[in-house]
């Protein structure tokens, strides 16, 4: 099985678009547009191993809470004493086609179920966030 790369914010870059077993040709189309850089440019190998976004990459920018969990020598935001923290705290903006907001979700599973139970339901957690609809006081649950 190939492995599942998890960014340390708790995004599953296994299941971005931008990540490079995903891609689409029209993926890439869109984005080399976006971005003004060839298509060859947009392909992701997940935030590891010295790589992040590639969003950020894209516009000369770091990724504060990869430099974070650098600096505080952890493997995911969770492990971290000062979980969660305002790196992690959600926007709504672009909320609707973006999944940083349930990045925190993630990294809460992946501290209660640890990371291999978390994998298990990770696909469930996106396919919910942009499908389900809004119910107060009850989130995403069934």
């Amino acid at each position: 099985m190939d492995k599942k790369i998890i960014a340390p914010c708790g995004i599953d870059c296994f299941n971005c678009e931008m990540y490079e077993k995903n891609l689409t040709e029209e993926f890439q189309m869109r984005m080399s547009e976006l971005f003004k850089v060839s298509k060859e440019h947009i392909s992701c190998k997940g935030c590891v191993d010295g790589n992040q976004c590639l969003v950020l990459d894209l516009q000369g920018e770091k990724c504060q809470t990869l430099e974070c969990v650098k600096e505080k020598e952890v493997k995911y935001c969770f492990e971290c004493d000062n979980f969660p923290c305002e790196n992690l705290m959600p926007i709504a903006d672009r909320a609707s086609t973006h999944p940083q907001n349930f990045k925190l979700y993630n990294l809460c599973m992946m501290k209660k179920l640890g990371v291999n139970g978390w994998l298990e339901i990770a696909d469930d957690i996106r396919h919910t966030y942009f499908n389900q609809k809004m119910r107060i006081g009850k989130g995403g649950s069934k």
